[in-house]
């Protein structure tokens, strides 16, 4: 297991900006930027061996300036769509940025944790990524310490481990937002990926992407993914729910939830026989098919489009904090965050 670091770029206050690969002996490898502590690339393995980038992102820091896909992004201090973008906790009322339609997304597109520069420490295959979020910041209160670790193991599976602690209650609810393409990110369309989630239920919507409330069964519907089906299958039927986020963009609840780390969801890709596990502790899983992803050139010159890339993002479910039936998405000095999510590779 080998960390090898180099200059990536400057950030736009100046601060030198560096790129960390840390790299198995099976030819895997994560390289990681200070730069809001994002996944530049994923080099992984197909059945015959040849190792290719399977994560959509950009060759410099500058890239990820404007980033409005937020490809590769560490989401904080709350990923996915807030109601109004407002919330309270004991009986005061927090406003966030209006960014998404009448809706809070991502916290914030120019001060969340994916604009951040970060400070670092590698160990053996880690990258420890911190920093100090201060009471107010975004809107969100409380004075914050934050920590993400990404860790290669020699089974090919990439760990992301967030810690968070906050001095006064807050809300927090991280994710990573890779966009995935397991036939290498250059390759286009992912439509042909086969996808299974381990959920009977998903979150519906409104029109204006926020959850009505509700755990509606998949049984019958184009969100069935309980057993392996290839996303394009029903992507573009006509469908109510489908048609509200362009394709999929839906929170699905998944079965068993307990708190452990556990299986949420396999990707296989048929052609050059890539598959991904994706574990984690939290309760939802936000499943994107990059229908919103806008024309631009990624790495190598490659132009990425729409459905260029997948997201499966471990999170609690969107608007959580304004909807009593979800899950408490209130940390604070008597209850630090800590979650877990797991990416394994294999063929």
């Amino acid at each position: 297991m080998a960390i090898t670091t180099k200059n990536f770029g400057t950030a736009p206050d100046g601060t030198a900006v560096s790129l960390y690969t840390i790299k198995n002996d099976n030819g895997f490898a994560a390289a990681v930027t200070d730069f809001g502590a994002i996944l530049v690339s994923l080099f992984v393995p197909d059945k015959d061996g040849q190792v290719t980038d399977v994560v959509l992102g950009f060759d410099s820091v500058e890239g990820y300036f404007k980033n409005g896909s937020f490809f590769g992004a560490t989401i904080g201090p709350s990923a996915n769509r807030i109601d109004n973008a407002c919330f309270t906790i004991d009986g005061v009322k927090y406003q966030l940025a209006v960014n998404d339609g009448t809706n809070n997304l991502h916290s914030d597109n120019d001060l969340g944790y994916h604009k951040r520069v970060w400070n670092t420490q590698t160990r053996d295959n880690s990258v420890i990524f911190t920093i100090d979020d201060a009471d107010g910041s975004m809107g969100f209160p409380g004075n914050k310490k934050v920590q993400v670790t990404y860790t290669v193991t020699d089974d090919n599976e990439l760990k992301l481990e967030y810690d968070v602690t906050s001095d006064k209650k807050t809300l927090i609810n991280m994710t990573n937002h890779s966009y995935f393409n397991l036939a290498g990110h250059h390759s286009g369309n992912i439509e042909a990926h086969k996808l299974c989630i381990n959920a009977s239920k998903y979150t519906p919507i409104f029109e204006r992407l926020i959850p009505t409330g509700e755990l509606v069964d998949v049984a019958g519907t184009p969100f069935d993914f309980r057993t392996m089906k290839t996303i394009g299958d029903d992507i573009d039927v006509d469908d109510v729910q489908l048609g509200y986020g362009q394709g999929y963009d839906h929170n699905y609840a998944l079965d068993g939830f307990d708190g452990t780390l556990r299986k949420a969801a396999t990707v296989e890709e048929p052609t050059t026989g890539r598959k991904m596990d994706v574990y984690t502790d939290q309760p939802g899983l936000q499943f994107y098919a990059g229908n919103c992803i806008k024309p631009e050139t990624g790495k190598g010159g490659v132009q990425y489009d729409k459905r260029s890339g997948l997201c499966l993002e471990t999170q609690c479910f969107p608007d959580a904090v304004n909807q009593p039936a979800f899950q408490d998405v209130i940390y604070g000095p008597d209850r630090p965050y800590k979650t877990t999510t797991v990416y394994r590779f294999y063929n």
